[in-house]
């Protein structure tokens, strides 16, 4: 941090999570399937970062064997999306955020294994918590294993995606990251399509075509969730620490499961044991973060590190 931070510093964080927990009710709102709408949303993100980049005169030069290691997250984060979006199709808004909610846990488990780390033993139980609360969904909730198996392959996928991104920050600015990031997610998305259309359409065409306010949701999605929230995270990670922000981010599922009931009514209210098992899930999100934060403390004033 290079700041202190403010009480309105801390109210811009909890806004961004709850735009953050508002894709998903977007995706539903938005009328084209879910690889579509990645094109869209990651072209619109592209052109947005470009012109926020030209507007702030920030340097859009990498090594080419850097850009393609950006790249390749890229591709990582557009399949993440896909399956984002259409685990909230083929379900609903509330269990696609249920099957979220276990990114950072996900991630508790990727970190080690890439970064070559130990595993933390509370890291484990949080684990196995979490798969009680999953069984607890999957047992009563029958109708929307297909949705919430793509939402946990989904956040496997941002936990890759964000444990590479934190390697990759060392190295480059947010903004390199994210522009050149969001370019080769819709290309990707765009290179899938002749794949997508031939198994995964049951023949149907693609399309392409804005119905209605899907030029209004579209704007939201890729200008304020996406280009808007990001240029406030960063400016905020100066004044917060990693993690306020990461305990916040947390809260993400709550707000986005929140909202879709509040929005769509009836359609997204689900049985007592569906929230039963999201409960427990959240809990073990929110303690990750206190006892990695308790973990460190201890190591710090331990004498033997």
């Amino acid at each position: 941090m290079t700041g202190k931070a403010t009480i309105r510093d801390y109210l811009m964080l909890h806004f961004i999570v709850l735009i953050w927990g508002f894709t998903a009710i977007l995706g539903l709102l938005i009328s084209l399937p879910s690889l579509e709408l990645v094109f869209y949303r990651t072209l619109i993100a592209t052109v947005g970062v470009a012109l926020v980049m030209v507007f702030r005169k920030k340097s859009m030069v990498v090594t080419f064997p850097e850009f393609l290691k950006i790249a390749g997250v890229g591709v990582l984060i557009s399949l993440h999306w896909i399956f984002f979006f259409w685990s909230a199709r083929v379900s609903t808004a509330s269990v696609c955020l249920a099957g979220m909610a276990t990114t950072s846990l996900w991630t508790a488990f990727v970190d080690p294994i890439i970064n070559r780390s130990k595993i933390k033993w509370y890291e484990v139980a949080l684990g196995l918590l979490v798969i009680s609360g999953l069984l607890v969904i999957f047992q009563f909730e029958t109708g929307y294993w297909l949705g919430l198996t793509m939402a946990l392959v989904s956040a496997f996928l941002g936990a890759l995606f964000s444990v590479f991104n934190g390697r990759l920050t060392l190295r480059h600015t947010p903004y390199q990251i994210t522009f050149y990031e969001m370019g080769s997610a819709c290309l990707f998305a765009l290179l899938f399509m002749p794949v997508y259309a031939e198994f995964l359409t049951d023949g149907q065409p693609l399309q392409w075509a804005w119905i209605g306010l899907d030029w209004l949701w579209f704007l939201v999605l890729g200008g304020i969730c996406t280009v808007y929230a990001f240029s406030v995270s960063v400016e905020l990670m100066k004044r917060l620490s990693v993690f306020t922000i990461n305990l916040t981010v947390n809260l993400e599922p709550v707000y986005g499961i929140v909202l879709a009931v509040l929005i769509f009514g009836e359609s997204e209210k689900m049985t007592p044991q569906f929230y039963l098992g999201t409960l427990i899930i959240l809990i073990s999100v929110l303690i990750y973060p206190i006892l990695n934060y308790w973990n460190k403390r201890r190591k710090a004033v331990s004498p033997l590190g």
